[in-house]
């Protein structure tokens, strides 16, 4: 196995250099292996000649097109760390990753370059005074605008590939070491505000292999596969851009989902592999014609959210496709268990069997005895877990133990078959469309209007996103605000300062909230109240 991400794309290249590699749906742009190949190392190029050293970081945030795809693997190639950003981030989000990991350099199109230089600015303005140590270990990041022009002190896209050869220099072929960091990907893990979690290139590959392996195949040479699910999140990244590099499959990159959109781009290009979360289940309901329009389709993969094992049925009872689910994490760089590996079957509720090379085990709530029959918290150990999470890596709080094994946080059982079935999360995390959101840090937000005293933060079951941010806010005693204004409120500082996906479904204004013995909010009396168990996650 190679020890470097990007060597995928150079094996693709030479062993199928006119194979069409990626197909942008909308523009209807295609490009082959060797031109995929050629654009990655023209951007490793450009970057070095920025003057970016390996290790460097480079944050892209960009919706689902090909330079997304050429970029990532540009920066692999050329030893940069990628840090993949949510295009609807937040400013105030944004500049929190930004400072985080030092970005040395943000790549934005037109959808996120008023965000990004937003936060740059705030940056730069936020250094204007500051003692001098601080402002020596802050980076500011430079801007390459793709798709639209570079405003002074910017560079664009264009430039950034200019003038370079289709070969890369021989010193970006840097040594291939499968311990050098590859990525940096945002989560909230199992405990704290979102941290970034530090997967090698030797966790990604090992992935990608685990997934290989799989029998029968989640993908082949032959397959087309649809490219809806976002690749700044690590199961877009990794479990399908991954598997389509190592398979020299090919790639629909489709920017956002519409239903009836999308599904003309499954009959348009033959795709006949689906990965997709459970919103799109719950979207194309509706569609008269499923069956039909469906038909090409071989395999359905659904993650990163949890999927209701009703409307899983009610799909296949229409359209003659089962669901194949999993169950992941970033940590894992994602995928830890699959239905596919399943010696009994499909069952509802079941996410499947531990995937070649992971392995898995239940400890008890002390964390040291196996659970039994009981429900216990899951921890993995194999080549794909993460080195930690930044800046503390290995040996860090949270990160794999001496002998490799993972505490995940989650809560699970294991059936007579070794199929995994999910109980409960250890922590308060909560999941929205595979994204995570912690509660802390909502909390946090909500607490800085004037007129909220108190907040708590849960989750509650979506059919849509799988679950949904539910807030409750106790206003200042003698506020003079009513209940509807306090929820106005909350809802327009929530949409200044979070990313939608994290902004609360629900805001219920409460005279009192629950509370235990020794004063923290009684959250399970909430969640208690409005969920009820559920059959599964997907993390």
């Amino acid at each position: 196995m190679s020890a470097h991400l990007a060597a995928l794309l150079s094996r693709a290249a030479a062993e199928a250099p006119d194979r069409v590699a990626l197909v942008e749906a909308r523009s209807g742009r295609r490009v082959t292996w060797a031109e995929l190949d050629a654009d990655a190392d023209r951007v490793a190029r450009g970057l070095a000649a920025l003057g970016l050293v390996a290790g460097y970081r480079v944050a892209v945030a960009l919706p689902n097109r090909v330079e997304l795809v050429a970029a990532y693997l540009g920066a692999l190639r050329a030893g940069l760390v990628v840090v993949p950003v949510n295009p609807r981030s937040a400013t105030g989000e944004l500049v929190r990753m930004l400072v985080d990991c030092g970005a040395r350099l943000v790549l934005a199109d037109v959808t996120t370059l008023t965000t990004v230089r937003q936060a740059v600015a705030g940056l730069q303005d936020a250094l204007v005074g500051a003692d001098e140590d601080l402002r020596s270990r802050t980076v500011v990041p430079r801007v390459v605008a793709l798709s639209a022009p570079g405003l002074p002190g910017e560079s664009t896209y264009d430039q950034l590939v200019a003038g370079v050869g289709p070969q890369a220099s021989p010193a970006l072929r840097l040594p291939e070491d499968a311990e050098r960091l590859a990525v940096l990907l945002y989560t909230s893990g199992t405990s704290g505000r979102p941290r970034a979690a530090m997967l090698t290139h030797r966790a990604l590959l090992a992935n990608v292999e685990q997934a290989a392996a799989v029998r029968p195949p989640l993908l082949t040479g032959d397959d087309v596969v649809l490219g809806v699910l976002p690749m700044f999140h690590v199961y877009g990244l990794n479990a399908v851009l991954g598997q389509v590099l190592r398979q020299r499959a090919r790639l629909v990159v489709v920017d956002g989902f519409d239903p009836e959109e999308t599904l003309g781009v499954v009959e348009d290009e033959a795709v006949t592999v689906l990965p997709v979360a459970p919103p799109v289940f719950v979207a194309w309901r509706g569609v008269p014609d499923l069956r039909a329009r469906l038909a090409g389709v071989r395999l359905v993969l659904s993650g990163s959210a949890p999927l209701s094992p009703a409307v899983a049925a009610e799909f296949t009872a229409r359209t003659g496709l089962e669901v194949h689910q999993g169950y992941g994490l970033t940590e894992a760089a994602p995928v830890v268990t699959s239905t596919l590996c399943s010696r009994g079957g499909l069952k509802p509720g079941s996410v499947g069997a531990p995937l070649p090379g992971v392995e898995l085990r239940l400890l008890d709530e002390t964390g040291g005895a196996d659970a039994g029959d009981d429900p216990g918290e899951i921890w993995l150990r194999g080549d794909n877990l993460f080195s930690g999470y930044w800046p503390d890596g290995p040996g860090g709080p949270d990160a794999p133990d001496a002998e490799g094994w993972f505490a995940t946080g989650d809560v699970g059982i294991l059936d007579g078959d070794g199929d995994l079935i999910l109980v409960d999360r250890v922590k308060e995390l909560v999941v929205v469309s595979g994204f995570n959101v912690y509660p802390t840090e909502v909390e946090d937000v909500l607490t800085e209007l004037g007129s909220v005293a108190e907040a708590a933060v849960i989750g509650a079951p979506d059919e849509r996103t799988g679950e949904a941010v539910v807030a409750y806010v106790r206003p200042v005693p003698g506020s003079s605000y009513s209940v509807d204004e306090v929820e106005r409120q909350v809802r327009e500082h929530c949409a200044v300062r979070l990313a939608r996906f994290k902004r609360p479904r629900e805001v219920h204004v409460v005279e009192e909230l629950p509370h235990t013995v020794i004063g923290k909010v009684a959250k399970g009396r909430l969640r208690a109240r409005r969920r009820p168990d559920r059959p599964g996650l997907l993390g």
